[in-house]
């Protein structure tokens, strides 16, 4: 016969001691490894601990007096340590079935409930990223789509006055100004052909003065060649009529000279590393229209007509791309077409030209470039005299603060002349431009200059000083429609003679597409 169960209750008590023994290592490591744990494992920790106890008590006990796994259900163990009999196992609810590496915890948690960072609901909308505004007096209008190109262009109509004062004369009249503008833009994935025209009609509607037509045109084709190359093929038209106010103007002249010029030139640039070179060619007709005298008659100025050419090098050296120091080289001829004019000289000549200067692009706050050198002209007809003077070149645009742009222009050239005995002048003209954002669709321009015609010591022409200066509003009512105002004054100064001055004022409507 087998031996008996033992029933006494010694063995059941020190299987109890062995049991809290082997409960309280367990907690202690259980603890450790929960304490790893995000807050959701450490409370299924807890409980994993309390149920090791409970299990390991149950197999000591089981062990001690002679049970095995599957024991009687009169002495099942509670969780707490106590003893329970088939009736508390029977009315204790059942705990579901673990699913393959799921903690029994002894409770029923979802997995919301166990964790203490709970996640964040989805957000199902979200906020349009915020743009930045538009300003009215800075966007572009579509324009009109032509093909691959897109066509932009503006119609202003203004209503103006004009005084103009030479000495005792006084001239006053008020007129009528159309402006148009365009430009057209190819849309192409390579290469790019850009053309701009504008032109103003002038029509007195009370008054004496001259009108002032003008109109021009240019295109430029930008070809993007391999390795670095790029190269520009340009055309241009450009009409006008000379002023009274110029050196070479007719003196008493009703009406001066209509002026045409053709101009047609190439240009590559290619960059070598740290080294960019550009060679251009320049060539320019001009055709002189005849003046009509107050009296009717007129005065034949086709001796003027001429074709000249200019051929410039240079070299730059890229320090960053935000700073280029360069050296340039120029070398031009004119050609008139008659050998000898109106009062027998020669004109045909030479221009020599070199400077050194940087060119600076520090991206929307400045750009531009600026160069000091050295140029001189010289004519066939040896009567007159030769002009030669250092030169000061700077385009620079400048953007202190948003919304405020102000431009310098610095140009030294030598001007030939057609007067009888006069080889030329040396202009120096300085324009300085501000634009100011006053209100999102309200900007305001001043423009400031003055250029010095500065002539050889043995000329008969005295030198002379003419101040420019104006100022002027838009407001932009719409996309498509501006309303322009202007005001501008002109002092010409010489050292012999009478000053000339001339005061204008227009407002006008502007169209756009």
């Amino acid at each position: 016969m087998g031996q008996p169960k033992q029933t006494s209750s010694v063995t059941p008590l020190r299987a109890m001691s062995r049991a809290v023994s082997f409960a309280a290592f367990g907690s202690l490591l259980l603890g450790q490894a929960a304490f790893a744990q995000s807050a959701s494992p450490q409370l299924a920790g807890t409980s994993n601990s309390r149920s090791a106890a409970s299990s390991d008590y149950r197999t000591a006990n089981n062990a001690a007096a002679g049970f095995d796994d599957e024991t009687d259900d009169t002495a099942t163990p509670a969780s707490n340590g106590t003893s329970a009999n088939a009736d508390d196992a029977s009315q204790r609810p059942a705990i579901p079935d673990a699913q393959a590496g799921d903690d029994i915890t002894g409770s029923i948690l979802d997995d919301d409930i166990r964790r203490l960072n709970t996640r964040e609901a989805p957000i199902d909308e979200t906020l349009p990223r915020r743009r930045t505004a538009v300003s009215a007096s800075t966007a572009e209008t579509p324009g009109i789509p032509i093909g691959t190109f897109v066509l932009r262009p503006s119609v202003t109509q203004s209503i103006n006055t004009e005084t103009t004062k030479d000495g005792n004369t006084r001239q006053q009249r008020a007129f009528l100004e159309t402006d148009a503008a365009a430009t057209l833009t190819s849309d192409w994935g390579r290469h790019q052909l850009t053309v701009t025209s504008e032109g103003a009609w002038q029509q007195n509607i009370s008054g004496e003065g001259e009108e002032q037509p003008s109109f021009k045109v240019n295109g430029d084709l930008r070809l993007d060649l391999p390795d670095d190359t790029t190269a520009h093929l340009t055309a241009g038209y450009n009409f006008y009529r000379e002023d009274t106010d110029d050196p070479d103007a007719i003196a008493g002249a009703a009406q001066q000279s209509d002026v045409q010029e053709f101009s047609a030139g190439a240009s590559v640039q290619r960059d070598f590393g740290i080294l960019r070179g550009t060679t251009a060619l320049a060539l320019t007709r001009s055709i002189y229209s005849d003046a009509t005298l107050a009296n009717g008659t007129t005065v034949d100025l086709s001796d003027r007509n001429q074709t000249a050419g200019t051929l410039r090098g240079r070299v730059g050296y890229e320090l960053s791309p935000a700073l280029i120091p360069f050296i340039e080289a120029t070398i031009g001829r004119s050609v008139y077409d008659e050998t000898r004019d109106s009062t027998g000289y020669e004109r045909s000549g030479h221009a020599y030209g070199a400077k050194a200067g940087v060119e600076v692009d520090l991206g929307e706050k400045l750009k531009g470039e600026v160069g000091v050198g050295y140029e001189m002209a010289n004519f066939e007809d040896s009567r007159l005299s030769s002009i030669d003077t250092a030169t000061l070149d700077a385009s620079l645009l400048w953007s202190p603060i948003r919304g405020t742009d102000v431009n310098l222009d610095l140009q030294t050239s030598i001007q030939p002349s057609t007067t009888a005995g006069e080889s030329g002048y040396v202009s120096h003209a300085l324009t300085t431009t501000v634009s100011h954002q006053l209100r999102d669709n309200l900007v305001g321009t001043m423009i400031g200059g003055v250029t010095w015609r500065d002539y050889p010591s043995d000329s008969t022409i005295n030198d002379e000083l003419v101040y420019t200066a104006a100022t002027g509003l838009t407001w932009n009512i719409s996309r498509y429609l501006d309303l322009t105002s202007t005001l501008g004054y002109e002092l010409t100064t010489r050292k012999e003679g009478t000053d000339s001055q001339q005061l204008r004022a227009g407002v006008g409507l502007k169209l756009k597409r």
